[in-house]
């Protein structure tokens, strides 16, 4: 079966253009992750789902979810005790202040990615995801990254140092398909930090408690993805309407929900290592106000 094909924000054109800046805005993100830059790489789809999925996507209940699966994975972390890689690495004050905007980040943004995959999984396998009831009924947030929210900045996939090179690719096969996570090879723009968090990380991913937790998280993010506000209009049916590898956008959807427990779990590790990190709620979202008709042209 065939590997897809990544589409970054920056080599996207046309719809897929315009799709992944509604995403990055809606989320609140200052970028996107390896799911959907994946997703990107079949365009038809990549509309249609934003089209299912966005109007969820703005609304307070779905940050409210991302929030708790967010928690859930943070009490975890805490039960699975310290990490001990922030002490042990030597950085700068300048690098220490760009890994922890990094961790923030994907503290924040790898939550909100599990619900809305485990949507998208849940409605291509013909689930009922949602509720069906007009769009604007529920509260929504405000759009766009919070100012305080670092830059998403990634290294090179295959870098040319060879001992970071077989790093990423030690954590790639670890973590699993469809390729090496984008906070991963953010952080690889600090080997030294990388190398201590994945030395005490790696471990840790193999226990038992910590293949618990994951399965606890994804069935909660489950739970939450079929109680979201809006009906999701999205299916199995829908892919083959629009002639795309509907057996591979599958395949890829279902990695990606498998692996982003283990991710979010990671991620809540790291950043509760760090120690004055705003754990549960790193970027609180506040009310959107605006007219109802103005998020109805704005969604269309």
């Amino acid at each position: 079966m065939a590997i897809p094909k990544q589409v970054s924000e920056h080599e996207a054109h046309g719809e897929v253009e315009r799709v992944l800046h509604e995403m990055r805005q809606t989320l609140r993100v200052t970028g996107l992750d390896v799911t959907v830059r994946t997703w990107a790489g079949f365009e038809r789809f990549l509309v249609a789902m934003w089209e299912a999925m966005g109007p969820n996507t703005e609304t307070r209940a779905f940050e409210s979810a991302a929030d708790e699966v967010r928690v859930q994975a943070v009490e975890a972390a805490e039960g699975l005790g310290q990490l001990g890689a922030w002490e042990a690495a030597v950085l700068g004050e300048s690098q220490r202040y760009h890994v922890r905007g990094a961790l923030e980040l994907y503290h924040y943004l790898n939550p909100k990615m599990l619900v809305f995959t485990s949507a998208v999984k849940l409605a291509l396998q013909d689930e009922p995801v949602g509720v069906p009831q007009p769009l604007g009924s529920a509260e929504r947030i405000e759009r766009g990254a919070p100012a305080r929210m670092m830059a998403m900045e990634v290294g090179e996939e295959r870098p040319g140092d060879a001992r970071l090179r077989g790093l990423l690719e030690d954590i790639e096969e670890t973590v699993g398909p469809p390729a090496l996570p984008g906070e991963f090879r953010g952080l690889a723009l600090w080997p030294g930090y990388l190398e201590a968090a994945w030395e005490r990380l790696k471990p840790r991913m193999k226990t038992e408690e910590w293949a618990r937790a994951c399965d606890a998280l994804l069935e909660t993010s489950r739970r939450l993805a079929r109680r979201l506000p809006y009906e999701v209009a999205l299916s199995k049916e829908r892919l083959e309407v629009l002639r795309e590898d509907a057996e591979l956008i599958q395949r890829v959807t279902v990695q990606c929900e498998w692996r982003l427990p283990v991710l979010v779990l990671g991620m809540a590790t790291l950043v509760g290592d760090v120690g004055d990190l705003e754990r549960r709620l790193p970027f609180p979202a506040e009310a959107r106000l605006v007219p109802d008709f103005v998020v109805g042209e704005e969604l269309r």
